[in-house]
Formats: structure tokens, sequence, C-alpha cells
């Protein structure tokens, strides 16, 4: 069955950085458009980034914009997302997610999310 683990979650200073990793199986990963989301306790789930199978599209929330990267390593069936600049109202739970369309609508399978806080 299709599998996604996020990893590299954690607690960092405003300003700091973070690296996401989220490694799938299950599914023929290279054909497969990307997707991280975020919720933030008491908030909606908010999209942060996707990128298409090939990798050559991408597209970042204007929340995020500058300072959030997605890319992914076909090879390593894994998505990443770095983020710089880290500030307290990035604090969430960040999910991968298969997504598909041009609005990168999110599918059925999803990681279980991995926390980051960040502190002030």
């Amino acid at each position: 069955q299709v599998q996604l683990v996020e990893s590299g979650g954690g607690l960092v200073q405003a300003g700091g950085s973070l690296r996401l990793s989220c490694a799938a199986s299950g599914l023929f990963f290279s054909n497969n458009d990307m997707g991280w989301f975020r919720q933030a306790l008491g908030k909606e789930r908010e999209f942060v980034a996707g990128i298409r199978w090939s990798g050559i599209s991408t597209y970042v929330a204007d929340s995020v914009k500058g300072r959030f990267t997605i890319s992914r390593d076909n090879a390593k069936t894994t998505v990443y997302l770095q983020m710089n600049s880290l500030k307290p109202e990035d604090t969430a739970v960040y999910y991968c997610a298969v997504v598909y369309g041009s609005n990168w609508r999110p599918s059925d399978y999803w990681g279980r999310g991995t926390q980051v806080t960040v502190s002030s």
C-alpha cells in the first residue's frame, strides 16, 4: 500500500532553518505530483507547496514564498521542503500528500505529519 513518511521536524528558533523529508513507497513516485500542507492548532489546513512529477514546475504559497523551497529526488522517492527564515507563525504539523490537478488537489494519500515548532 501507499506509505508517506515525513521526518525532519523539530523545535527551532525564529530565523532558523529546517528541512523536511517525505519518503514515499507503494506508488510509482515519479508519476505523481506531490505537495506539502500544514495545520496549526485551531486553524484550517493550508497548502504550502507543490511540485510536479518531473520536478520542473513548483508552487509555493504566498505566506512562505521566498523562504520555503520544495524539491524532489525521484530516484530516492523522496520530496523535500527546505524551510528558511522560520517564523513563529510557521508552527504547525506538516504533512506531505500525493496531489493532482492544476489546483494541487490532495488525494487520499497522506503521511502522518511531522511537528514544526518555531520559538520566538
